[in-house]
């Protein structure tokens, strides 16, 4: 099982490299799903572990429509998370009625110009015909997919999950994520995928009292429980 650590910090780079996890996801912001990270955020994270630091493009919090400035921005972000050492991005593009994006083909062709992987998010569970939609994501030449399946969470979501990696497995990476632990890894990993994604950090209850937001650190035990289970 190939496991991604949603990462925010260098730390998490660290404990992912620690249990052996091939990937990170590395964000900011991941309250509201995750933002871009700044470029030294990315470099830290590269030189401080042997694990593939794939980098999180997403300009705003909010929907997944993305007007062309916003595109622009989006290709400035790959080629810096590239020029930071990167080993691959993540992003995903909707049109107005939550379809797949055609300025996805735009992003993929230049990220992969830089010889990175590209990754789809989970921008793809607020699609509703995810047969049409994967098969879009597989002819942009995403080289994978993160999706909980269309539902909140990816055990919620586990049909849809099963039926994409039977269908679609052999010409894209499935990838679970949202809601996975120790408990319910190796359910989702009977439906024949390969790729398991979660986030693990844990409150320090440091609270700020000016709103300024709670500072989180990485929760190892969970990485390891996880882990454990494929060994």
């Amino acid at each position: 099982m190939n496991i991604e650590v949603c990462i925010n910090s260098v730390d998490g780079a660290i404990a992912a490299e620690k249990f052996d996890a091939k990937r990170v996801e590395l964000c900011t912001a991941l309250s509201v799903g995750g933002l871009t990270p700044s470029f030294g955020l990315i470099q830290q994270c590269v030189e401080a572990s042997t694990v593939e630091v794939h980098v999180i493009i997403r300009p705003r919090e909010g929907d997944f429509t993305y007007n062309l400035q916003e595109i622009a921005l989006m290709k400035i972000d790959i080629s810096e998370a590239k020029r930071a050492g990167a080993t691959g991005v993540v992003f995903g593009v909707l049109t107005a009625n939550n379809t797949i994006s055609d300025l996805n083909k735009v992003l993929v062709d230049f990220a992969k110009s830089l010889h990175l992987e590209v990754t789809f998010h989970r921008a793809f569970d607020f699609i509703s015909d995810y047969k049409v939609g994967i098969q879009k994501i597989i002819d942009f030449g995403f080289d994978r997919l993160l999706t909980s399946g269309t539902k909140p969470t990816a055990i919620e979501g586990l049909q849809v999950i099963d039926f994409l990696q039977k269908d679609f497995g052999n010409n894209i990476q499935i990838m679970a994520g949202s809601g996975v632990n120790s408990e319910n890894a190796l359910q989702l990993a009977a439906t024949g995928i390969k790729n398991l994604h979660f986030t693990a950090l844990k409150s320090i209850n440091s609270n700020s009292k000016l709103s300024m937001g709670e500072f989180k650190v990485v929760d190892e035990v969970k990485i390891k429980n996880i882990v454990e289970l494929f060994q």
